[in-house]
């Protein structure tokens, strides 16, 4: 009998101990079901300033600014450099991890770290991943791949036609999925999109295509809008037939919130980069705006219980606006001479760099020429709001991106 009180007693105890448990969990903390991570270099003091005063002048605010109550400086070396690069950063935000540059959420020696999206599968999320440069670019593919020679396109290609588990996955690079002599670039003869839809995904080519796409057999929409990275947000024009990052944004949370546990969906705005790295200040200026309005859209579309952040990757090219603009300085007047007759805006490194019997100063002029804008040495600022973005506090390293959505699964 004595035994028999103390097993009643024991398994009160746990049941107890179990409902405590569900309880915490399923009302004290409540885990947000809708997480969405917006990345770009764009995310950094200089262009964000130079992007609200191209906008609206010096009283405008931007989304980024105005709809986010937590912030932090982030710091981002790499494993070996004080300057990382793309690969480098992008790793230490989708693993927590450092490794060395060129490596793909992986060590130099290719050993894989498991990365967000992967934990998130792992917790029964459904994942969706938005680019407007090539689907294999380090980038994004930091979150999906494992690799330490980014350049091999085929395979990290071929990594991310194996993520089966990925319910949206929408940007540009579709040669990478398609043979040579068929308008690809794929050296082993695979057609990854005709394998794509004989596996009932459903792949769409352009805006209009996405709008109706619902998933097909399998429930997963592939987008590839273009053969290489998308066109920049001032080539885009209303009739344009490629979705902006606002339409891809805005679809993605569309086709994953209806999942039961809840969606993880990363968005690389990388076009900035490109611009930057060509010391093109209007198209770099014209993509932070529209990085924006992709924020803008997921903020309405998630709702205010959605863990939503936005962080910054590197700095590139080194963009300064400088000089004594007005309040409400004309767009045009941005990308010319002041009254004085310097430029108003101008670059660290890049194309625009002195050259050989130059005369005349150019606009948008760089100190150093160099075939590309270099990766600069600056913190990056991270923004956040919803469930763990008050983490987001003073200066951090940019791993903890990675440990705040971690813990939010």
């Amino acid at each position: 009998m004595k035994l028999r009180n103390q097993l009643i007693a024991l398994a009160s105890l746990l049941a107890f101990v179990g409902l405590g448990v569900l309880y915490v969990r399923m009302w004290v903390v409540q885990k947000p079901r809708q997480i969405i991570l917006f990345v770009s270099d764009a995310l950094a003091t200089r262009p964000l300033t130079a992007a609200r005063l191209y906008a609206g002048g010096a009283e405008h605010r931007l989304e980024l600014e105005k709809s986010f109550p937590h912030t932090a400086l982030l710091r981002n070396a790499s494993e070996e450099f004080a300057v990382p690069d793309t690969a480098s950063a992008a790793t230490a935000i989708a693993t927590g991890r450092r490794t060395r540059h060129r490596a793909v959420a992986a060590t130099g020696k290719g050993r894989a770290f498991e990365t967000i999206l992967e934990k998130a599968r792992a917790e029964g999320r459904a994942i969706g991943l938005v680019t407007n440069t090539v689907l294999t670019a380090p980038s994004s593919a930091a979150f999906y791949a494992h690799t330490a020679r980014p350049e091999e396109n085929d395979g990290i290609a071929l990594q991310l036609f194996e993520r089966e588990w990925m319910k949206v996955v929408l940007g540009g690079g579709r040669g990478d999925f398609q043979p040579e002599g068929d308008g690809g670039r794929r050296k082993d003869g695979r057609d990854l999109v005709a394998e794509w839809k004989g596996k009932g995904v459903e792949v769409v080519r352009n805006k209009v295509e996405l709008e109706v796409a619902q998933g097909g057999d399998s429930g997963r929409v592939v987008g590839l809008f273009s053969q290489g990275a998308l066109a920049y947000a001032n080539q885009m024009e209303s009739g344009s037939e490629q979705p902006s990052l606002a339409d891809m944004t805005r679809r993605a949370i569309e086709l994953l919130r209806s999942h039961r546990r809840g969606y993880v969906l990363v968005v690389d705005a990388a076009l900035f980069t490109a611009a930057c790295e060509g010391n093109q200040a209007e198209r770099a200026l014209r993509e932070v705006l529209a990085l924006d309005e992709a924020v803008s859209v997921a903020l309405r579309e998630a709702g205010e219980k959605a863990l939503v952040l936005a962080v910054g990757r590197h700095g590139t090219g080194g963009l300064s606006l400088s000089g004594y603009p007005l309040l409400k300085q004309q767009k045009g007047e941005f990308f010319g001479p002041d009254p004085s007759g310097y430029p108003y805006l101008s670059w660290a490194t890049g194309p625009n760099g002195p050259q050989a019997g130059a005369t005349v100063p150019r606009n948008e002029p760089a100190a150093v020429s160099q075939p590309s804008g270099l990766n600069t040495a600056e913190d990056m600022i991270a923004v956040g709001r919803g469930p763990g973005a008050e983490r987001l506090s003073g200066f951090l390293d940019n791993t903890v991106i990675f440990s705040i959505l971690k813990d939010a699964l």
